[in-house]
């Protein structure tokens, strides 16, 4: 597959991009791609979530009551679940929510997604171009010129490109990141991906071996 090459300006030039086809032109596995982005989803959860249980809660020493007597049910502690003020029954507590998936689980899902996006047009291909200042204007003419100013983008880097990601931090719905650094995830949320030059011919070498 061939795509046009985009000038750090949003210009078409006259070159043409090859894109590897066991990346870009694979089949499509949907549930492979559900398994990545859950495990994604997963691992950002702090598992801080934490409730008392009777152990936990304050009061509750001594008997509330005497044994026998009173007419009433036998009570131990006035701080049992069934009492008010009492601690929670099977309440939540810290955990992890970590999930491990196989690295070539994570890379056909990554294909796949990346597959979608280049059927459906919504792959860029530019040349590397790096800032000298971060400036917001220069992205923003960039995305204008390329008709992405209202759509969420993902901005692939062949380098460490410190000026274009500052350049977009002002900007909400666009994300810079490094070469193979993006993940399902990120892909899934972005309406349309660019990548660099340098940075394509990573993802061919990388996601198609």
């Amino acid at each position: 597959m061939n795509l046009p090459i985009f000038d750090k300006d949003g210009k078409k030039t006259t070159k043409k991009a090859e894109l590897n086809d066991s990346v870009f032109a694979c089949e499509v596995n949907e549930h492979v791609v559900w398994l990545d982005v859950k495990s994604i989803q997963a691992n950002k959860r702090q598992g801080t979530h934490q409730s008392k249980g009777r152990s936990y809660v304050s009061g509750g020493g001594r008997k509330p009551f005497k044994q026998k007597g009173t007419g009433r049910a036998r009570q131990g502690s006035s701080r049992a679940p069934h009492h008010v003020g009492g601690g929670r029954v099977f309440g939540p507590s810290p955990r992890t929510y970590s999930n491990k998936i196989n690295k070539k689980v994570k890379l056909l899902a990554r294909r796949s997604v990346l597959t979608d996006k280049a059927q459906n047009k919504q792959v860029y291909i530019v040349e590397d171009f790096n800032y000298d200042v971060p400036r917001t204007k220069d992205i923003t003419g960039f995305l204008s010129t390329l008709e992405l100013s209202s759509k969420k983008v993902l901005i692939i880097t062949s380098e460490y490109a410190p000026n274009v990601y500052k350049s977009a931090t002002n900007i909400y719905n666009v994300k810079v990141l490094q070469d193979v650094s993006f993940s399902t995830y990120d892909l899934l949320r972005s309406n349309a991906v660019i990548i660099q030059e340098g940075a394509l011919k990573k993802i061919n070498e990388v996601l198609g071996a």
